[in-house]
């Protein structure tokens, strides 16, 4: 389980490094271009994510195809606002807001999955959305493009999250991963067309870093939840937010002011024990990551 444990950490490590590279374009490319060949280069996970028996045609075989569907198209969103987040706010404060997806689960949970919420989950999640309103403050600093991005990449990360819900436990992972790569890859593809700009050599190094790097994190993501519960896994994910903290202060000078930093922990907090007790209803987190 140790194994496990500290593959999930290699995960999210590897997950918050990729990010930090396609910041690092600084809003050079459009982020739909960066999408696209994120998704081009997260092809190169397919292999190791196959299983014995799996062919190539898996990755579109769903046996649910409109929950597929909704998942690629809920990808592609999350990645294009995930990629305009990073470029235009502190990687810390994104993840925040990227944070706030078991919430979002919760919620849309009543809704679509008619579950029953006790009180413990909806005190979370009014903790997790004053949290929100104590990191933008609104009225006190002005909101932006970015801002948005953020909150609407963890709405759209929430919805994968529940179609896959929907979808069951027979799906085949080639086919769950492979929703998350076409759907940024097409999208992405046809969106950045019309205004298509090359990359220079470091803008290619960058967007391999940033492609390869998420790719590696889905395998290893993969083989972390094989050999160590789901439950001990999931938690991990929140060590993004010490990376996005040294990354940010590190590479591109990020400030966090006191009421950013209690709004983070707020977020924090109530999105793990939000997590936690979303684990002990399913055991969807082993299939599925945050963006």
């Amino acid at each position: 389980m140790v194994k496990g444990i500290l593959l999930g950490f290699a995960c999210f490590a590897a997950y918050a490094m990729s990010d930090a590279f396609v910041k690092s374009l600084h809003g050079t490319l459009p982020p739909y271009e960066a999408v696209f060949f994120g998704g081009l280069l997260g092809l190169a996970a397919l292999p190791f994510i196959m299983g014995k028996g799996d062919r190539w045609s898996d990755v579109f075989s769903a046996r649910r195809p409109k929950l597929w569907w909704i998942r690629a198209l809920a990808g592609a969103l999350g990645n294009i606002c995930s990629v305009t987040a990073f470029t235009l706010l502190p990687m810390a404060e994104v993840f925040s807001m990227i944070f706030l997806m078991p919430i979002f689960v919760t919620i849309l949970s009543v809704f679509l999955l008619k579950e029953h919420v006790g009180w413990r989950r909806w005190t979370a999640v009014l903790i997790g959305f004053a949290g929100v309103l104590v990191v933008l403050r609104p009225g006190f600093r002005v909101l932006g493009l970015g801002d948005l991005a953020s909150i609407l990449c963890g709405l759209c990360a929430a919805i994968s999250v529940v179609a896959l819900r929907m979808a069951g436990t027979e799906e085949k992972r080639v086919c769950l991963y492979g929703a998350g790569v076409i759907g940024p890859l097409v999208v992405g593809g046809l969106l950045m067309l019309p205004h298509f700009i090359w990359p220079d050599l470091h803008q290619s190094f960058l967007l391999a870093g940033y492609g390869l790097l998420a790719a590696l994190a889905g395998v290893l993501l993969m083989y972390a939840t094989l050999i160590a519960p789901a439950n001990r896994v999931a938690p991990t994910q929140y060590s993004q937010m010490l990376w996005a903290i040294v990354f940010g202060y590190w590479l591109f000078g990020d400030k966090l002011d006191w009421p950013m930093l209690v709004g983070i922990v707020m977020i924090l907090g109530a999105g793990l024990f939000t997590l936690v007790r979303e684990e002990k209803k399913t055991s969807w987190w082993r299939r599925t990551r945050v963006l």
